[in-house]
């Protein structure tokens, strides 16, 4: 069928509940059961420079899933993110730890996140160098997806045509803003000559209220982000493209593999 505006089409009012639906704050059905893994991973500018490299380890227990993700940048900064969420029948998070610091992220973060709890705390350091702790209780949504970003894209159907997922920043405050997330296309990419796609989406920050419709006049809406997936029987995350931080930088986050000592010394 055609597709039409859902704005001036009243018969396609079934499509609308269903978009709606799609648009709730409601946490994305487990397609893929996670398990094992570790793999590796490299942070680069948009011209290809390495800046870090990193390391993923996720560990399954029952239906909880650990996942920690560390990067080690080369001017000794730290990205250091640890997640746990559960996949019974639908992903949730448990928990999340975000730890940012170093030259490379002029705003320090360490950010823990308790949703059983509902609890949220933010450490800093103050002007005389000492850590602040401030910890405070949130209503958080189920479809809170800290650290889990991905893992749910990887399971949305290919059929979607848009879906929000909540996502808590520290600015430095704690704070929930919507990721709005579309398909925007498929890409080709090559492995070893063979040619395969990935399926391109579009991941939007709205940050809402009044600060949503300054944001943009003042020159602090976020950056939008790509992210690439690769589906199939065993979806695979592939690369991301945006800031990972707030006034931060474009990069790259990439899949990357390890280099033989002999393939070591050739490229020397």
């Amino acid at each position: 069928m055609k597709k039409t505006s859902l704005g001036y089409k009243i018969w396609l009012w079934p499509m609308i509940l269903l978009l709606t639906r799609l648009l709730s704050a409601e946490p994305v059905t487990v397609r893929y059961v996670e398990g094992m893994i570790h793999g590796f991973l490299a942070v680069r500018t948009p011209e290809g420079e390495t800046l870090a490299t990193g390391d993923l380890v996720q560990l399954s227990h029952g239906d909880r899933i650990t996942t920690r993700v560390v990067f080690h940048f080369k001017d000794g900064s730290i990205d250091d993110e640890t997640t746990a969420y559960s996949q019974r029948g639908v992903f949730r998070l448990i928990e999340d730890h975000h730890i940012q610091k170093g030259p490379s992220f002029p705003h320090p973060l360490d950010l823990s996140i308790d949703t059983p709890a509902s609890q949220v705390t933010v450490r800093t350091v103050n002007k005389d160098g000492k850590e602040e702790v401030a910890t405070q209780h949130l209503e958080l949504p189920a479809d809170l997806s800290n650290g889990m970003i991905p893992t749910l894209l990887m399971n949305l159907p290919r059929d979607i045509s848009q879906t929000k997922f909540s996502l808590l920043v520290a600015t430095p405050k704690p704070r929930l803003v919507k990721l709005a997330i579309s398909p925007d296309g498929d890409d080709p990419i090559w492995v070893q000559g063979l040619r395969l796609k990935a399926r391109r989406y579009l991941v939007k920050v709205e940050i809402g209220g009044v600060s949503g419709v300054v944001a943009p006049l003042i020159g602090k809406q976020p950056a939008d982000t790509c992210v690439w997936i690769l589906g199939g029987e065993a979806p695979l995350f592939l690369r991301s493209l945006g800031p990972t931080q707030q006034d931060g930088p474009v990069w790259s986050t990439e899949l990357t593999s390890p280099t033989w000592a002999s393939e070591s010394n050739e490229h020397h």
